[in-house]
């Protein structure tokens, strides 16, 4: 495995105050109606909550304008939580910054940037604002630093202009050139290359990598550059490397949840579905533990239903319904506080629909049809539909899909950071498509829309896709096997073999083509391989007891 370089953390301040507790001061005159005013779907006055400083949640250092060594570890504190998108814990700390320095402009640029996570709009602008006034007691490079957030909610505004995204790279650009050793400006550099001017790291691509790696260069070992650097290498296909950059943020931060699930979603794109589990499970106990310990209810942490979708998915890939499913339920018991919950509890009726239970699936559907989020609604529709012909209800299908097809039509909420992701629900609806073109005999049509929606699939980018992708190749070789196209059930379960050849499914896939075709060692080889990798898989488990009462 590579080792990265190492250098004395420029955090040093940070290591030596971590067991100062919070200031004993009385923070400002609370608002009174602050408990009913949220910033997106946070509580305002949950993220003005005092708190200490923490070991373990990364090492970004940033000088910044103050006398206040306090003020300073509090801020640098924020920019950790900030990278990991613990939005919550970075908006506290940065509030815990200002209570030791009131002007502190820089941590009004985090909390900008916190509530740009938080889909609040309004309340960013209002903190770049509070920074802009404080500017003229701010270094020089403060002031650009200002300019550059400045350029970015101009940008973020409206993210379909490209003129927009292109001035605030160059104000970065602009910034860069003068302060050209400042790491934190290296890595809004390569958060700037993603597809808009809102990315932060979760997307970025073979461009992005270069700016990451600079920071890297200045800063051995900087915790947000190896997070960044994994996601890029992720969207690019560079597994191995999003692997190690994975692993070393986990190390480097082994406080912030999201940097174990982060190594967790590469571990099982190389065959390490168990340190996978073990990763997401992990990431799971920081979680819950951090609730407990602050009164904090889960499902204002976007991260939350995200890991549980996860490692949910990898119990189901090791053959584990029955903890698969428990982890599902507690997922679809989460209130959709954002966007992000949602696109999570797709799984669910997924997972029903892939499990045989139509009518579980078509409830699950219909719940998650009933939610906030556009592009999910349409799918759930379109899962509706499949499990709907699966039950032999083909009017009901047709209906679902046709009801699919009208959120799409729908406006988006220009709120909702997923409303310019409705493209995301197309292949589950072309899937809906073809195997109703099956069923109405028009066979070579829904073979050759099914086909492309298997390359549509596999062309989403990113761990989450990577694995929906898998599990939705097995849909339509299921599918059409059950349609007796085995020409489909072949290609399908060659794309799951070219896809993950680990997964015991794709074998169970082939084992069935073989069979068919009469090529019993063939079947007899792939049948043994599946039940290696589903060793540890629920007894009784339907792909395997189908393959013993039909050898």
């Amino acid at each position: 495995m590579r080792s990265f370089p190492r250098a004395p953390r420029l955090a040093a301040v940070l290591l030596t105050l971590v067991a100062v507790p919070a200031p004993a001061a009385p923070p400002p005159e609370p608002d009174p109606h602050a408990a009913c005013v949220a910033i997106g779907w946070v509580p305002r006055d949950l993220l003005e909550r005092p708190l200490p400083l923490r070991p373990g949640t990364g090492n970004a250092h940033e000088t910044v304008t103050t006398r206040s060594e306090t003020a300073q570890a509090f801020y640098d504190q924020g920019l950790d939580y900030l990278h990991g998108y613990v939005w919550i814990e970075a908006a506290r700390s940065f509030h815990q910054a200002l209570r030791a320095d009131p002007d502190l402009a820089m941590a009004y640029v985090g909390l900008s940037r916190v509530h740009s996570g938080l889909e609040g709009p309004e309340e960013a602008r209002k903190m770049l604002e509070r920074a802009q006034a404080l500017a003229p007691k701010a270094s020089d490079r403060e002031r650009r630093r200002i300019a550059v957030r400045a350029a970015q909610l101009e940008a973020m505004a409206a993210l379909g202009d490209s003129t927009r995204h292109a001035a605030y790279k160059k104000a970065i650009d602009d910034a860069l050139a003068t302060d050209i050793d400042d790491v934190e400006l290296w890595l809004l550099r390569g958060n700037a290359e993603e597809a808009s001017a809102a990315g932060r790291g979760q997307r970025g691509n073979a461009a992005s990598t270069a700016f990451y790696l600079e920071a890297l260069r200045l800063q051995p070992d900087n915790a947000a550059a190896h997070h960044y650097l994994t996601h890029s290498y992720e969207t690019i296909g560079q597994v191995p490397l999003a692997l190690e950059h994975g692993e070393a943020y986990a190390r480097l931060a082994p406080a912030i949840p999201h940097a174990h699930h982060m190594w967790g979603h590469d571990l099982r794109r190389v065959g390490r579905i168990d340190d996978a589990i073990a990763a997401f499970k992990r990431t799971d106990a920081l979680e819950r533990e951090y609730y407990a310990a602050e009164g904090i209810p889960s499902d204002l942490d976007w991260h939350h239903a995200h890991n549980l979708d996860l490692l949910a998915t990898a119990y189901q890939y090791k053959g584990q319904m029955r903890l698969a499913e428990e982890t599902l339920r507690e997922l679809a018991a989460m209130r959709a506080t954002n966007d992000y919950v949602p696109s999570g509890q797709k799984t669910i009726p997924a997972f029903f629909l892939d499990r045989g239970r139509g009518e579980d699936a078509v409830a699950a559907a219909r719940t998650l049809a009933a939610g906030p989020s556009r592009p999910v609604r349409a799918i759930a529709r379109a899962l509706e539909g499949q499990a709907e012909l699966a039950r032999g209800r083909v009017e009901p299908a047709r209906a679902a899909l046709a009801a699919a097809e009208r959120e799409l039509d729908s406006p988006p909420d220009p709120k909702s950071p997923l409303a310019s992701r409705g493209g995301m629900a197309g292949p589950w609806l072309d899937t809906l498509r073809g195997e109703l073109l099956v069923h109405d005999g028009k066979a070579a049509d829904g073979r050759a829309l099914l086909v492309d929606v298997e390359r549509q699939f596999r062309a989403i980018p990113g761990p989450d896709a990577w694995i929906q992708a898998l599990f939705r190749l097995e849909s339509i070789a299921r599918f059409a096997r059950g349609a007796g196209d085995w020409e489909l059930a072949e290609h399908s379960a060659r794309q799951m073999i070219d896809h993950d050849a680990s997964y015991a499914g794709s074998h169970v896939a082939m084992a069935e083509v073989a069979r068919h075709r009469g090529e019993t060692e063939i079947a007899d080889r792939e049948l043994a391989a599946a039940r290696q990798r589903w060793a540890d898989a629920d007894e009784g488990l339907p792909e395997l007891e189908h393959q013993r009462r039909n050898p």
